[in-house]
């Protein structure tokens, strides 16, 4: 087979969706194949997400999330003489003549359409044509699944659940090591919690703020509260939330981060707090958890299905349960201990391999 996939969304950005894309891209490559991939990459990318004699990167002049998308990007992908296209940002070229299939994350924008933007809103208003349209669909747990079929009346057996994982960078490495490396970079010292997302409404950030001032109040807490991730859209109500709770000492906007300081920052964390109000996955915790962190998630949507009993579950909209969530990890050293211990074995049970197997096998179900 002939199999392209769509890479263009990883020139803008490398998290989310784009990360996605790269570690597939990437465990395919790792497999014994017999199959030919072509990696639509957008035109300004100058170098190609992976090298192997059996992947081409292809430039294409469309760019991703493009109102003409629909009009310009059959015609390049015509021209590619492909058997087969994956869509990892799931809306598909609708008028391109190959047999398609998208990978659904999340459907926020049907459940809480007040999140996005009104480009947005027009971008991913697409869905319910977009999961027609395909031959088969991708979610990425039985969270997403379940919401494809209730509010899209998908059919059961096009979707398939095929797990994402965290990177095998994501590992536990001495804390020692980090302490100057973090001072160093960030000025960070002593006890932090961490939360690690792009900005946006759905991250429920407020929320975290207003638990962490309670924390410092009522429990007189040392630990600051760290956030890292780039802005993403209607974060400004964040930043004056901050300066009226009087946080700005104590809570550490670090904006987008590498890799690499991602991986120290996990490491050296007391605990991940992730209070999102709606997660197709839940890629972050599970990040944290192969690292030996601690995580405290929302008991909402996906995360009870990828961190089980690994990590403490809060309602979202609590913020006193949030509160002596934070005050227990940072309070109880046993605990802490339990849960890294518990996230390490959840986190093994995830791999890019198995996922990219199951792609793969996806792929040829529908030569």
């Amino acid at each position: 087979m002939r199999i392209g996939i769509d890479a263009r969304l990883t020139y803008y950005r490398r998290a989310g969706i784009s990360q996605y894309t790269v570690q597939l891209v990437e465990a395919l490559s790792r497999l014994e194949l017999q199959d030919d991939f072509v990696i639509l990459e957008g035109w300004r990318a100058r170098e190609p997400i992976i090298e192997h004699e059996r992947f081409e990167s292809r430039h294409v002049c469309t760019p991703s999330h493009h109102r003409l998308e629909q009009y310009f990007l059959p015609l390049e992908v015509a021209a590619m003489r492909l058997d087969l296209l994956h869509s990892p940002d799931f809306i598909p070229p609708f008028r391109a003549r190959v047999r398609s299939v998208i990978t659904v994350h999340d459907l926020v924008f049907l459940m809480f359409p007040h999140f996005l933007t009104k480009e947005s809103a027009r971008y991913y208003g697409q869905i319910d044509h977009a999961v027609q349209r395909a031959d088969a669909v991708i979610a990425v747990s039985h969270a997403t699944k379940k919401d494809l079929m209730q509010l899209l009346g998908a059919p059961e057996d096009k979707i398939h659940v095929i797990y994402e994982a965290a990177s095998l960078l994501f590992r536990p490495i001495p804390r020692e090591d980090l302490v100057h490396r973090l001072q160093g970079r960030f000025g960070i010292q002593g006890r932090y919690l961490l939360f690690v997302s792009t900005i946006e409404p759905r991250k429920n950030v407020p929320v975290l703020l207003r638990a962490y001032r309670q924390l410092v109040d009522d429990y007189g807490v040392d630990a600051r509260l760290v956030l890292a991730g780039e802005k993403g859209w209607l974060f400004d109500e964040i930043f004056e939330l901050t300066t009226r709770l009087g946080l700005e000492d104590q809570v550490l906007f670090l904006g987008r981060v590498t890799t690499k300081e991602l991986l120290w920052l996990y490491n050296a964390a007391e605990a991940l707090v992730a209070p999102s109000i709606y997660e197709g996955f839940g890629l972050t915790p599970l990040e944290a958890m192969a690292c030996g962190t601690p995580v405290i998630v929302s008991n909402v949507s996906s995360l009870p299905e990828i961190v089980s009993d690994a990590g403490l579950l809060v309602d979202p909209s609590d913020v006193d349960a949030l509160t002596v969530a934070m005050w227990r990890m940072l309070d109880d050293r046993e605990l802490r201990c339990t849960l890294s211990q518990k996230g390490l074995k959840r986190a093994a049970l995830f791999s890019w391999d198995k996922a990219a197997r199951e792609t793969l096998a996806l792929y040829h179900s529908l030569a």
